[in-house]
């Protein structure tokens, strides 16, 4: 007795699944291949270059602020609210005063929360100076 069974119906589905994953995987590094053959290696001097006029850039180790990891976090997770307040209107009716007062408190504490990341100080940019 095997403990192999190809008759599972989602066999073929997990069968699709392996061979994207493995195409998608040899796609990549045969373009990462072919790029890093073909590509210039000499592209400092053109990277330096003034662009057509304006100051010469200087180099200046690539900062991130925490400030745009915070906004995308907050644009993410009212973004994701939304989506939760969207079933709700559509059933509307059908909640009655029960949904009613639950969407009531989930918009409250939604405004807290909203008003809390105001007061940080999390909404405004800050200069990267």
């Amino acid at each position: 007795m095997t403990h192999m069974d190809f008759d599972h119906p989602y066999f073929g589905v997990f069968f699709i699944f392996l061979f994207t994953f493995v195409a998608f995987f040899a796609t990549t590094y045969l373009a990462r291949l072919v790029g890093g053959v073909l590509a210039r290696k000499e592209t400092q001097k053109l990277k330096l270059a003034p662009y057509e006029c304006g100051p010469l850039p200087n180099k200046q180790p690539n900062r991130i602020s925490a400030q745009f990891y915070l906004m995308a976090l907050l644009f993410i997770l009212f973004d994701v609210e939304i989506l939760f307040m969207f079933p709700w209107a559509v059933d509307f009716k059908v909640l009655g005063i029960f949904g009613m007062v639950e969407m009531v408190l989930f918009i409250l504490l939604l405004a807290i929360g909203f008003v809390y990341a105001w007061k940080k100080g999390a909404l405004e940019w800050h200069s990267m100076k």
